[in-house]
């Protein structure tokens, strides 16, 4: 088994850290939804300021909130402001990563998406893997690449 991101949040920047509460991220569904976030779901967080990497489970905020509030033993990586990086991890069998089409974020310092964008993953004429970031308005890139190789 390898384990894949299947869905990210890149640059998301941290509204809100609370020590004290329940040890999670709330998200606003607005982001989570596109990117396959379930709640009550482990997430890897990586911290772009600091480094710091963590993980918690997610919780659904306000809808349309932009919010990225981390909780208990997390708040203590990251301050409000900081860009985090959170993804969700897949386990699959290596001959199925072609079946995985993780789908990323990108956002602005007011947590407004800016991108759409998909990982493709394929096998180019000799078997092996490659992978390549496709921005999602220009779906016709991915499946014309898909095409060409044959998935």
């Amino acid at each position: 088994m390898t384990t894949l991101v299947a869905g990210k949040l890149h640059g998301v920047h941290v509204t809100e850290a609370t020590v004290n509460g329940q040890g999670s991220i709330t998200l606003d569904p607005e982001h989570c939804e596109p990117v396959g976030f379930a709640p009550m779901e482990f997430v890897e967080i990586w911290n772009k300021t600091t480094g710091a990497r963590t993980s918690a489970y997610v919780l659904l905020g306000e809808r349309g909130s932009r919010c990225c509030i981390v909780d208990g033993a997390a708040a203590r990586t990251c301050q409000p402001g900081d860009p985090l990086i959170i993804c969700n991890p897949v386990a699959s069998r290596d001959s199925h990563i072609t079946d995985i089409v993780p789908r990323i974020l990108t956002f602005d310092r007011d947590n407004h998406v800016i991108e759409r964008l998909t990982y493709a993953t394929f096998r180019d004429a000799q078997g092996r893997s490659r992978c390549s970031l496709v921005d999602e308005a220009n779906v016709s890139q991915l499946i014309s690449l898909v095409t060409a190789i044959g998935r």
